[in-house]
């Protein structure tokens, strides 16, 4: 039998002891901060970014990994037979699942590449389930269609303090991002597909925690919550908070609160937070 081994790229966020224990392989994006060019790996935490951005003279700028990367660990991997499942973020975010698809054309592995269509924990979400199946012996079919279930299945609310890291990217218009400055104005958006489509916006922290409470009305109706992951931006207090409540409406469900990784950071700002969840 033929085993299969996953991939997928730093803007996935998760632990580093279920990553490791799932032997997941990830190929880091880049990020520039002031002419000085970062790999986004171990070496770069997400506290340690957030530092340094906050003192960065611009905005830093996110790159995809080079499409010689991705050959060169595909290739690695394959020389034993094995078969990879490669997993990245939306297209509507980066590039990478393009350089990871133009690699898999390249290289002498047999090599699936899916676009997760989200990020963050989202897409931690397929591709932990993907490394689980994977080691327990899975095939490849089998997998592919458990990994397009959690797609179809999963929901992301990203929370911004600020638009000013949107504006600045260039991915909402700068009168928007004037004005959200102007009023310090908070926003939560349901991450879609690619899009943001803003669900509420106000002043102050009440915009989140009033967000947070019609949120969690919500899920108390659907059935069958899988997973939920809470990431953040240097909102530590927020987050745990969002976790507490969340556990006492499903109690012995594991939450992680996690750092988000500096290629999401980069785009949400300081003071940001996330809640994905799916299906099962």
């Amino acid at each position: 039998m033929t085993s299969i081994k996953i991939v997928t790229d730093s803007s996935c966020t998760m632990e580093t002891e279920v990553r490791d224990r799932l032997h997941i392989h990830v190929v880091p994006l880049s990020v520039m901060i002031d002419g000085v060019l970062y790999r986004d790996d171990d070496d770069l935490s997400g506290a340690r970014f957030m530092e340094m951005m906050s003192s960065a003279k611009e905005l830093p700028k996110t790159s995809q990994p080079p499409i010689g990367e991705f050959v060169e660990l595909y290739d690695e991997l394959g020389k034993d037979g094995s078969q990879v499942i490669s997993i990245h973020m939306t297209k509507g975010l980066s590039g990478t699942v393009e350089a990871a698809r133009q690699a898999s054309n390249l290289s002498k592995t047999n090599v699936t590449i899916l676009d997760s269509d989200t990020t963050d924990q989202g897409l931690s979400f397929q591709v932990i389930r993907a490394a689980e199946m994977a080691l327990a012996g899975a095939e490849l079919p089998e997998i592919l269609a458990k990994v397009k279930e959690i797609s179809d299945n999963t929901k992301l609310f990203i929370g911004l303090s600020s638009l000013n890291n949107l504006v600045k990217g260039g991915r909402i218009s700068r009168a928007t991002g004037l004005l959200s400055s102007f009023l310090n104005m908070r926003i939560v958006m349901d991450f879609d597909h690619s899009e943001l489509i803003p669900v509420v916006k106000g002043r102050g922290n009440k915009t989140f925690t009033n967000w947070f409470e019609s949120f969690k009305a919500e899920l108390t109706k659907l059935p069958n919550v899988k997973q939920i992951g809470i990431s953040h931006a240097d909102a530590w207090e927020l987050a745990e908070g969002f976790k507490k409540e969340l556990e006492a409406l499903f109690p012995g469900m594991h939450i992680p609160v996690l750092q988000t990784t500096p290629i999401i950071a980069t785009h949400t700002g300081k003071g940001a937070f996330a809640i994905t969840y799916y299906l099962d």
